[in-house]
């Protein structure tokens, strides 16, 4: 239940937390019908292989259960749906109607019969205590509304030794990569428009990862939230980076 005088980031705006849900429902609603074309664009399709490793880390075997968080148009959950094979089940979760509407789509499409979709909040999962063996957030957590109640929950749907990992934007190490990477957003909000016909949905996604936490911030809300054997691995220099943790 939100308390009085809570507050939320939505980029760079500090809004009570149900206006940031409803916010970043409308970012998403706006964006899905081409958000894998804007996707492949904007990371010139290096989000594809960020991907394929976060799923080469994952310790997914068959007839794991897993979870795709934030999981959208269900890239992830495609990945991982023949890891587990037909006696496993990969749930692809979204907040966004929409975005899940398109997951689904894709992945009826593909024949993968052991995806179920699901649409729920992160910091309230309708799962039971210890359901997954394991999880994964792909370019997701910058959205959610409460980041350390989304992970709290993670932590109490994860089987004990269950593994949890988040793909996500960071911070670069270097000061050159970090001015170049910059000047490359600075015409996300121009191919937004052209693309998508909608500008002001990608100034958000640059000033969201602008206040993402950076690697070791998000080291210690993992470890916050009771996660163990946290570590991280940048990818691009550090422009994005896959957290690693144990339930």
């Amino acid at each position: 239940m939100e308390k009085a005088g809570e507050r939320a980031s939505f980029g760079f705006r500090s809004v009570p937390p149900e206006e940031k849900t409803r916010l970043v429902g409308e970012v998403f609603t706006s964006v899905a019908q081409r958000y894998d074309l804007m996707n492949d664009l904007m990371s010139l399709g290096s989000h594809r292989l960020m991907k394929r490793m976060l799923v080469e880390m994952s310790g997914a075997r068959p007839g794991h259960c897993l979870l795709d968080l934030a999981g959208g148009t269900g890239d992830i959950a495609r990945l991982l749906a023949p890891v587990v094979g037909g006696a496993g089940r990969v749930v692809l979760a979204d907040l966004n109607p929409s975005m899940l509407a398109l997951g689904r789509d894709k992945t009826l499409d593909a024949g993968l019969a052991q995806v179920r979709c699901c649409c729920l909040k992160a910091e309230a999962l309708p799962f039971a205590e210890g359901e997954f063996d394991g999880a994964a957030i792909g370019f997701g957590l910058r959205n959610f509304t409460d980041k350390r109640r989304a992970l709290a929950e993670l932590k109490r749907v994860l089987k004990p030794g269950g593994v949890l990992l988040v793909l996500d934007f960071s911070k670069p190490s270097s000061p050159w990569l970090s001015a170049a990477f910059r000047g490359f957003q600075s015409a996300w909000p121009t191919l937004g428009k052209l693309v998508v016909g909608d500008s002001e949905s990608y100034r958000y996604l640059i000033e969201s990862i602008s206040v993402h936490p950076d690697q070791q911030a998000l080291k210690v809300l993992l470890s916050d939230a009771a996660f163990a054997a946290v570590e991280h691995h940048d990818l691009l220099g550090g422009i994005a980076a896959i957290h690693r943790a144990v339930a």
